[in-house]
């Protein structure tokens, strides 16, 4: 069966395109050949800085011929008296068939002509000769470039096209105002190892072809070959080498042909903090830091102790590796003069305390309509205030939690972060420390940033979570108040990130936190500053964007069952939604306890009934937050013992209730509704049922307000009517 090859050759791509555009074609290709009733057995792409390509397996020649049914006009225009109207010659005529092949069918708004034709399939090439460009043009960037005097638009410019049907070339042009590029069977391979061109007989070929001339297509094995590389390199120098894994892919996708190269520095730079040089190394260079001995680490910047530094490196070259000891004499020249730079700013920094910087923080913008950096640190001391107030802090953390607050910004105008972004919080730290200040003030300062990244660990001491805490709401809060929501895929200010940190560290540290009642304080305090703002306005989108994360939260990273999750977020429900922010620790426990009882299948004993309870009662009028049948139920309008037992269960199950409402213990409020459960459904089903919508509207006031106080004994773990049977 044919193998289609397509190569798009360009200048040098950027890193993180290359693995973009590869995820893309992964996706988007199987539909577009699917769409085109075309199947393969395998589809592979690949990846490079200068080429993107598709290696396409197992086509048909041809698509399958098909049977088509096209729809005409209305029977009743088609044919007048039993003979054929113009309508249906036309239609006829345009379809290329007799009048007698016309079929009259009925359909949803009346009878209509159809016709049936079989189409033949078209030959694979002709079809992936039109379909190659959409692959091409389609593929979606940050920063797409025009390039020549055309109108086409690619990271970068397009400078030649391999399209191979087995050993045939399929005839494709790019147009791009007067320049044209011409589909072909040759290839540019490596610039330096291999700078001839490179002819590609057929497509089954292609990497075998490409390896020859030094370019390893599949960034999988360029990957281990890197791996390999420099953990080999590492082991010669009688150390180990931390790969993280960013930079790992970065540099993947910076070479075609990878070959480690080992450099040295000066080790009067390893008086720096590790921090810097691996920064600079990793974060600015590209290299990969040697040590005498490490544990896996998630990112370059990570300060949990490492073991000591080797003033070596290791860095992937794209040259040619005969001219080694030139390229790391070149490496070695650069990141003297970066390490050189780290020490002056160091030293210069440390010639004053942390808190003298603190000052110059007005002179730094935080955002032009929020004021400066300083009225920010200002903000978040009183948050935290806020914060430890609901938490009940002692005198001690908070004066721990208010100095670091103070300080948590102040590194962001020393030479070295200015210099190095990266390090903020980590210099903050250190800085710190060297000033004088407590271990618990240095460590918060550094923790208030946790989490950087998904794959970071998250603040474990309480001044560094409060902070973090309050330093992230102040930011949600201002810039959701200057009217900057998130909308789609766009969010400049990473509000989403910063609010699912707030859920997680509240979460994960068990702080019990009326996320509601900050916000309405923190807003309130904005509105009084930017007086154009409506209050009401604000808070409803706050609650709204909390809710969002919180859902996304519990589905994505808890693994929770999505009905489970609108249960306890509750449907249209802003009641429901107002004690889900006003204790963050209680709805991740309904929802995980949800969870739990589904699947042992405790969830199964009480779902039918107390979920008809729950669809009934939406009739009725009785308020959610009413439990005690007393004086909202008349015992006097009973018709059957059923209804008198199922008051007498309502009436044992109050206390119940109660009990497990104060102490969370939701087992006891489900053991309560599982015992109540039997009586429920003789109330519906058994030889004593009752008719719940009876035709007088008192009796039937008085059965649907039974039905009610179930449900709102229910609702205190979960709003039943959003679970979906299992």
């Amino acid at each position: 069966m044919p193998i289609f090859l397509l190569e798009v050759g360009t200048e040098e791509l950027p890193a993180n395109f290359v693995d973009d555009a590869i995820e893309q074609w992964r996706s988007r290709l199987p539909q577009s050949l699917a769409e085109n009733s075309l199947t393969t057995e395998a589809i592979e792409v690949y990846g490079t800085p200068r080429r993107l390509a598709v290696l396409i397996q197992g086509l048909p020649a041809q698509q399958p011929d098909r049977e088509e049914e096209i729809k005409g006009p209305p029977a009743q225009a088609a044919f007048k008296d039993g003979k054929p109207t113009k309508a249906a010659e036309g239609f006829a005529r345009k379809q290329g068939v007799e009048l007698e092949a016309l079929e009259i069918r009925p359909t949803d708004k009346g009878e209509f002509v159809f016709v049936r034709q079989s189409i033949p399939g078209r030959p694979v090439a002709e079809i992936l000769t039109e379909l190659v460009p959409q692959w091409i043009l389609g593929l979606e960037g940050k920063r797409l470039m025009h390039w020549a005097d055309g109108d086409m638009k690619f990271p970068r410019p397009i400078r030649w096209l391999v399209t191979l049907l087995d050993e045939a070339v399929l005839p494709i042009e790019l147009v791009n105002g007067s320049e044209t590029i011409k589909s072909d069977r040759i290839s540019q391979a490596h610039r330096i190892l291999h700078p001839e061109p490179v002819t590609i007989p057929q497509a089954a070929d292609y990497a075998t072809c490409m390896r020859s001339a030094f370019v390893e297509v599949d960034a999988a094995k360029r990957k281990a070959k890197i791996q390999e590389q420099v953990q080999a390199s590492a082991q010669q120098l009688d150390g180990s080498v931390a790969i993280y894994p960013e930079l790992l892919e970065e540099v993947t996708n910076l070479v075609e042909w990878p070959s480690a190269v080992v450099g040295t520095f000066d080790s009067e730079f390893l008086s720096l903090p590790p921090e810097v040089n691996i920064t600079v190394m990793a974060t600015h260079q590209r290299y990969f830091p040697v040590f005498k001995g490490v544990r896996e680490q998630t990112s370059a910047n990570q300060t949990e102790a490492v073991s000591t530094l080797l003033p070596n490196f290791i860095t992937i070259s794209n040259g040619d590796p005969a001219k080694s000891d030139i390229i790391a004499a070149g490496n070695e020249r650069v990141i003297r003069a970066r390490l050189a730079d780290g020490k002056f700013f160091y030293k210069t920094d440390l010639a004053k305390p942390l808190e003298s910087y603190v000052s110059q923080l007005e002179k730094v913008t935080f955002q032009e309509d929020l004021g400066s950096v300083a009225a920010k640190v200002e903000r978040i001391g009183k948050i935290a205030e806020q914060v430890e107030r609901q938490l009940q802090l002692g005198e001690d953390e908070r004066q721990i939690i208010q100095r670091a607050a103070l300080l948590c910004k102040a590194d962001l105008v020393t030479q070295m972060v200015y210099e190095f972004p990266e390090l903020q919080g980590v210099m903050g730290q250190k800085y710190a420390l060297a000033s004088g200040e407590s271990e618990a003030v240095a460590t918060a300062i550094f923790e208030h940033y946790l989490p950087r990244g998904a794959s970071d660990r998250l603040p474990q001491t309480l001044a560094g979570q409060v902070v973090g805490i309050a330093d992230r709401l102040d930011t949600i809060v201002s810039i959701f108040g200057l009217g900057m929501l998130p909308t789609g895929s766009s969010d400049p200010f990473a509000l989403r990130r910063a609010a699912n940190a707030v859920i997680n560290i509240t979460w994960t540290a068990d702080l019990p936190i009326n996320l509601h009642q900050l916000l309405e304080q923190i807003a309130a305090d904005f509105v009084a500053a930017h007086s154009k703002t409506n209050l009401e306005e604000l808070l409803q989108q706050l609650r709204e964007f909390c809710l969002q994360r919180i859902r996304s939260l519990l589905q994505e990273d808890r693994l929770i069952d999505y009905d489970l999750v609108n249960a306890v977020l509750g449907e249209n429900d802003p009641a429901y939604g107002l004690r889900v922010l006003k204790d963050l620790l209680d709805v991740r426990d309904r929802a995980l306890f949800l969870q739990t009882i589904r699947n042992n299948g405790t969830l199964d004993k009480i779902y039918e009934t107390v979920n008809r309870s729950t669809r009934l009662a939406a009739q009725g009028d009785l308020d959610t937050t009413q439990l005690n049948p007393v004086n909202v139920v008349r015992p006097e309008l009973f018709q059957k013992p059923s209804e008198q037992a199922f008051y007498d269960a309502l009436v044992q199950l109050v206390p119940q209730t109660q009990a497990a409402q104060e102490q969370r213990n939701y087992q006891q409020l489900v053991d309560a509704l599982t015992q109540i459960s039997p009586t429920v459904s003789n109330f519906f089903d058994g030889a004593e049922s009752v008719l719940v919508m009876d035709p007088d509207p008192e009796i039937r006031r008085n059965r649907l307000n039974l039905l009610g106080l179930l449900r709102n004994h229910a609702r205190v773990l979960a709003d039943f009517g959003a679970i979906v049977k299992s």
